[in-house]
């Protein structure tokens, strides 16, 4: 865990200049990781908190949270009971802050610029059997991740004007009509308006959404679906 943290270069994370402060996301993960006591867990998330990956008192999140949370959620399962409070509470407050305007997507692996809440919440879903199986407050969780929805389209069908797009949904599409960021090969098209036209089945992720206005030659088979109002959250 300890190697995983070193190997960051927290320094070439993006984040707003006058708060974003690298060497506290550093040391306070290595010493949350360490930690084996109350205060030093305490000590380790306030350098967290304090302008590491969030900045509790101005309510900001940066960019260097979505690198932090694979490793705080190892610390959550692996640490001291004190250090995996402090990680949880990290976490929440991650996904509920909100960026500074010019920072607030991570470019993912494959080049989709995600908004900063939608990479958190894909991360806590990794772990859903963990964050389940801590009760209430893993559930809690979840339950917020849920909102920051994806969807990958596989096929689509025209139907009438609209268009009929089945594929994989992680998370939960809201009730009623919403606007959607669909992104391509590093293109991002924002789709007006969308609507949940067959959910998934117990257990499966399988699920059809309706778009309306919109040719299926318009949403090839890959592109990836994400709140629009995700995008436009803005510190």
């Amino acid at each position: 865990m300890l190697d995983e943290i070193d190997a960051v270069d927290w320094s070439s994370i993006p984040g707003h200049p006058d708060w974003y402060e690298p060497d506290r996301a550093a040391r306070g993960l290595r010493a949350l990781a360490e930690a084996a006591n109350l205060v030093q867990a305490a000590e380790a998330g306030s350098r967290l908190g304090g302008g590491g990956i969030v900045h509790g008192h101005s309510a900001a999140v940066f960019p260097a949270a979505v690198v932090a949370v694979p490793r705080l959620l190892d610390i959550a399962q692996q640490g001291h009971p004190a250090a995996k409070d402090t990680a949880l509470g990290l976490l929440d407050e991650a996904l509920s802050c909100y960026p500074h305007a010019g920072y607030t997507r991570v470019v993912a692996p494959d080049g989709t610029a995600v908004p900063i809440c939608c990479a958190i919440a894909h991360h806590l879903r990794a772990r859903t059997d963990f964050l389940v199986g801590l009760g209430k407050r893993g559930k809690s969780l979840l339950a917020d991740a849920a909102a920051h929805w994806r969807f990958e389209i596989r096929e689509c069908v025209a139907d009438s004007s609209d268009t009929a797009a089945f594929g994989t949904l992680a998370g939960c599409f809201p009730d009623g009509v919403h606007a959607a960021e669909m992104h391509l090969e590093g293109v991002i098209t924002v789709l007006s308006e969308l609507t949940l036209e067959y959910p998934p089945a117990e257990g499966s992720l399988e699920a059809c959404l309706r778009v309306i206005a919109r040719h299926p030659g318009e949403l090839p088979p890959g592109a990836l679906l994400f709140p629009a109002e995700c995008g436009d959250r803005v510190h």
